[in-house]
C-alpha cells in the first residue's frame, strides 16, 4: 500500500509544515527563489525536475500562500516568495549550514554573510559579528567554487543579495 501524502490526524506543527514544504523538490524550489531564480524555465534548468512536477509544486506553493506568481518581463510569469515564504529563511539557511558542515567539501560551500557588517552567518543563521539573525533580504550569498556546468552557481561567484533577481 502506498504511503499517504499528508499527516492527517496529527496535531503537530512539524507535520502540518511538512504538508506544505515536505514533498521532494519543494525546498529546492524555495531555496532557488531565495537565490533570486524566478523564471519557470530557469527553475527547471537549475533543479532539473520534470515540468509536471515543477508545475505541481509551484501551484501548491501558490495555493498555500508561500509563493506569488507575478508578471515578469515579456509575456512570462515569474515566481517570488511571499512574506510567508520568506519566513522559511531560518529553515533553509539552517539546512544549508548543516549540509555545509556535514556533506559539502569546504571549497564548494555556499557562503552566507550579513549585508550590513559582512559577518558570516553561523549554523543557526546568526551573524558572527553582531549576533543578529538577519532577514533573507539582508543576506549576501556567494559560491566561490561552483560545480562545472552550473550556470547559476557561476552567477553566484560574485556576491549576490538574496531575493534579488538572478539571471543565468
Amino acid at each position: 500500500m502506498p504511503l499517504g501524502t499528508d499527516y492527517a490526524g496529527q496535531d503537530c506543527a512539524v507535520a502540518r509544515s511538512l504538508e506544505v514544504v515536505g514533498e521532494r523538490w519543494t525546498l529546492l524550489i524555495i531555496r532557488d527563489l531565495f537565490y533570486g531564480i524566478r523564471r519557470y524555465s530557469e527553475l527547471r534548468k537549475h533543479i532539473g525536475l520534470p515540468p509536471a512536477t515543477l508545475t505541481d509544486r509551484l501551484n501548491h506553493l501558490v495555493e498555500e500562500g508561500v509563493v506569488d506568481r507575478v508578471a515578469g518581463s515579456g509575456a512570462r510569469d515569474e515566481y517570488e516568495l511571499t512574506a510567508k515564504g520568506q519566513a522559511l529563511w531560518p529553515v533553509v539557511v539552517g539546512l544549508a549550514q548543516w549540509g555545509n558542515e556535514n556533506y559539502v567539501e569546504p571549497a564548494r560551500r555556499m557562503q552566507y554573510k550579513h549585508r550590513t557588517d559582512d559577518g558570516d552567518l553561523n549554523a543557526n543563521g546568526s551573524c558572527s559579528i553582531c549576533g543578529a539573525i538577519p532577514e533573507a533580504s539582508d543576506v549576501v550569498v556567494q559560491k566561490t567554487t561552483p560545480y562545472p556546468n552550473d550556470i547559476f552557481g557561476a552567477a553566484l561567484k560574485e556576491p549576490h543579495r538574496l531575493l534579488q533577481p538572478l539571471r543565468s
